[in-house]
């Protein structure tokens, strides 16, 4: 039974944030925005609604820890697996927008989020500034789009009345599918939690994590087979801002008690994903691409901080060794790397110039 659960609660969400996506897509293009805003505010919002719709759902169950899991999980889902796969689909091409206002607004994001937890919880008023501040946020990005039209005219957008019921059908009907999904996931995810042993926040780390962040691994995927790499890549920043500020914000603004964060979130799983959005910086800063390479080395980080979590968990022997490997070897080198390559990046622009 928890099997299905499962499985129907992550078909349900696919299917929603599918239809969820199309219509709301096609309703933009009709408004001439670009592809990179599209990504960063409809299709963000969009592939964003499962974990709202998970958020408030653990919550009302009482599950906060799943709550928080999945923002965190989510959020370093998208960067590390999400990036990482379609960079090694085809180099992504990064616009300076993303790297002088989103990845900056994401980084600020992510360490504002940190400081709210460090008491132990994300109030209900500090959920609704948070909230609000997506909502600014949306508005910002509308706004930018409409002084930076698209590149050409849409020939995708909607015409006449009946498409324009269709596509809003399309919506309404995501949404509706993203709520039974949500519902059926936190259940079935919970039940493997008590059955395995696991804390809640594991479960949303891991399982709920990678599977609300389905449909920013489909739209991606696409997008990037497709040549919209604009698109791509505008998702995962625009999902990862508003994971914290709307979903986190409502989830919170919407609990009696707001959203209790566990000292294992505050102390590990928080100031990781501080470190990839930081990490995001000098890789998109130089060249204005994810190169091929990159992109590998954002999936093998994300199979090594899956595999710290289940030892975690699971309180294997190798735990240590592989924690001191991983603090002595490979981050040390991670940061170096990045260094080179943020260096090397100005020099050739100053060449230039």
């Amino acid at each position: 039974m928890t099997a299905l659960l499962l499985a129907g609660g992550l078909l349900a969400l696919l299917a929603g944030a599918e239809a969820l996506v199309r219509g709301a897509s096609r309703l933009a293009l009709a408004t001439g925005l670009s592809p990179l805003v599209i990504g960063l505010t409809v299709v963000g919002v969009g592939t964003s609604a499962p974990e709202l719709a998970v958020g408030l759902g653990a919550v009302h169950r009482g599950s906060p820890g799943i709550a928080v899991g999945n923002v965190v999980g989510s959020n370093i889902t998208n960067v590390l697996l999400i990036l990482g796969l379609s960079a090694l689909i085809a180099p992504l091409a990064v616009r300076r927008q993303l790297v002088r206002i989103d990845v900056p607004v994401m980084i600020a994001c992510s360490i504002g989020v940190l400081a709210l937890a460090l008491d132990g919880a994300v109030s209900r008023i500090e959920g609704a500034v948070l909230a609000l501040l997506g909502a600014g946020y949306l508005f910002a990005q509308l706004r930018l789009g409409r002084m930076e039209p698209a590149d050409g005219p849409s020939t995708d957008a909607p015409r006449g009345a009946k498409v324009w019921t269709i596509n809003i059908g399309l919506v309404v009907g995501g949404l509706a599918l993203l709520v039974a999904g949500a519902h059926w996931l936190v259940e079935g995810a919970v039940a493997i939690a008590l059955t395995l042993g696991m804390s809640e926040l594991v479960i949303g780390l891991t399982v709920v994590a990678v599977g609300t962040s389905m449909p920013e691994i489909a739209t991606s995927v696409i997008a990037t087979l497709r040549g919209e790499r604009d698109l791509a890549v505008g998702n995962v920043v625009g999902s990862n801002v508003l994971n914290l500020l709307a979903v986190l914000g409502l989830t919170a603004a919407f609990s009696p008690a707001g959203v209790p964060v566990g000292p294992a979130a505050v102390n590990f799983d928080m100031p990781v994903m501080i470190a990839i959005a930081v990490a995001c910086l000098p890789i998109f800063f130089t060249g204005q691409r994810i190169q091929r390479w990159e992109g590998a080395v954002f999936l093998g980080y994300y199979a090594a901080y899956t595999g710290y979590l289940l030892l975690d968990a699971t309180g294997h022997d190798a735990l240590p060794a592989y924690s001191r490997v991983m603090l002595n070897f490979v981050v040390p080198l991670t940061v170096i790397t990045l260094a080179v390559l943020a260096a090397r990046s100005l020099r050739n622009r100053r060449s230039r110039s």
